[in-house]
């Protein structure tokens, strides 16, 4: 009897395949690209910086770089996975007209990152459209989570310092549209900044609300039905006005520090007036409650303003601050939204963790390092992040069904875009052929014939 050597079978290997298709699940978002007009909002967008001889679109270039970051790039350099399929993604630029654009676009500095904006602005209206039931606005009302990101440098790039955590690099402050318990998130703002930019920097957080409102239809940039969320770092007397000012009536939802004095009046809050805190499903929050509670807590804030307080008994091995009482870790948050039960109110608060999933979603799309050295040239990756991420979203939304919608890009890739195919020629048509034995190549198809019955955009 032979013994055996090794647990896998040996394979002969070849390099001379033909017609065979790498990454073909990606046909999902040249479809989703094609459906929502992406293609030709940013072609349009960036139009004034095509040359009169150019062979290649700008917006088709920047679209492929977006599209190799959505794959799974994290490099200009890394376009070249599209290059070697022109079947199935066309003609590709070379590296070396890639890194022209980029630079060209970083010289015109705000007017080409506003052009690349306002087409992605107005591609997720139609996205948000043809999505119905499943679009984050579909209750009517829209919520924007903004927070901070820490992002490594591992060589000296402008702007670049050391963080709060004692690391290198650049501190970015993010904002994604939330797509609630059915879905994922999708990008609306990055501002890019320093290493050493503050958490709290009031004027930062205006400037990247403005960027996310800017981004949303119409309908959502004022009103109540526009809810921002954030954590601590949006406690500042500056930005809660700037939200409640007249004119703009935001909804918001902003963490609050416990201070010394928000920590007496808790201290004197009765036992009646604690009620439980509930859970996402409806049921009551185990050790958990919340009080609203009343007195000058809350003057010299903007008129309106409510401050919710939450105590619980903390997780095993944690450590008490000074902060907390009685046992009970003890955290607040302010928000403007009346008629609503303050235990819905705080669920709706605590919710705001789902932007941690979405910046690790980020870190896995191209947000993972900064590739190039100057500012300028950054703040275009940055866009670029933000149209692969808004495509990692908007497929789910507009093909998935179920579980599915809620993956996130590093299991889309590993399921669905990872998937081998084969061109096969019939009568006259390309037709390319998924592997059968796939276990999802039955969703992929079922998700190509979804968003073949959407219209077509103009």
């Amino acid at each position: 009897m032979r013994e055996r050597i090794s647990s896998y079978p040996r394979v002969r290997v070849q390099g001379d395949g033909r017609q065979v298709v790498s990454q073909a699940g990606a046909v999902l978002l040249m479809e989703t690209v094609r459906k929502t007009g992406l293609d030709q909002a940013i072609s349009a967008a960036l139009a004034p910086w095509r040359k009169p001889r150019a062979v290649h679109d700008p917006g088709k270039i920047l679209l492929d770089v977006a599209m190799a970051v959505a794959l799974g790039g994290d490099c200009l350099a890394d376009v070249a996975m599209l290059r070697c399929e022109p079947a199935v993604f066309g003609p590709v630029a070379s590296d070396s007209t890639v890194s022209r654009l980029i630079d060209t676009l970083a010289a015109s500095g705000e007017k080409a990152l506003q052009a690349v904006r306002s087409a992605r602005s107005e591609v997720r209206s139609r996205a948000w459209s043809l999505a119905g039931e499943n679009a984050p606005d579909a209750d009517g009302q829209v919520t924007v989570d903004l927070d901070g990101v820490l992002v490594i440098a591992h060589s000296d790039k402008q702007v670049a310092a050391a963080t709060w955590k004692k690391t290198y690099g650049h501190h970015p402050l993010t904002a994604f549209v939330d797509h609630g318990p059915g879905g994922t998130g999708e990008p609306v703002a990055t501002l890019l900044r320093p290493g050493n930019a503050g958490s709290n920097t009031a004027a930062d957080h205006i400037t990247t609300a403005q960027l996310a409102l800017a981004q949303l239809p119409k309908r959502y940039r004022r009103g109540r039905q526009t809810l921002i969320r954030t954590d601590s770092a949006g406690d500042t007397h500056d930005f809660v006005s700037w939200l409640a000012k007249r004119g703009r009536w935001l909804s918001y939802s902003v963490g609050m520090t416990v201070t010394e004095t928000i920590h007496e009046h808790v201290l004197k809050v009765p036992a009646s007036a604690w009620t439980p805190a509930v859970e996402a499903d409806g049921e009551a929050r185990d050790g958990a409650w919340v009080a609203e509670p009343t007195g000058k807590l809350l003057d010299g804030w903007p008129k309106g303003m409510r401050l919710i307080v939450r105590k619980e008994r903390p997780h095993p091995g944690a450590q008490l601050r000074i902060t907390d009482a009685d046992g009970m870790r003890i955290t607040c948050f302010a928000t403007n939204t009346t008629g609503r039960p303050i235990a819905e109110l705080e669920l709706r608060h605590r919710l705001r963790a789902r932007a941690e999933d979405w910046i690790r979603a980020a870190r896995t799309t191209g947000l993972r390092n900064l590739p190039l050295h100057d500012t300028a040239q950054n703040r275009v990756w940055m866009e670029i992040v933000q149209i692969a991420l808004g495509l990692l979203a908007w497929m789910p939304m507009l093909a998935l069904t179920g579980r599915a919608r809620l993956w996130e890009p590093r299991r889309l890739r590993f399921c669905l875009v990872s998937a081998a195919g084969q061109f096969v020629t019939t009568g006259r048509r390309r037709i390319l052929r998924l592997a059968r034995h796939w276990p999802w190549t039955g969703k992929i198809t079922a998700a190509l014939d979804r968003l073949a019955l959407l219209p077509d955009p103009g």
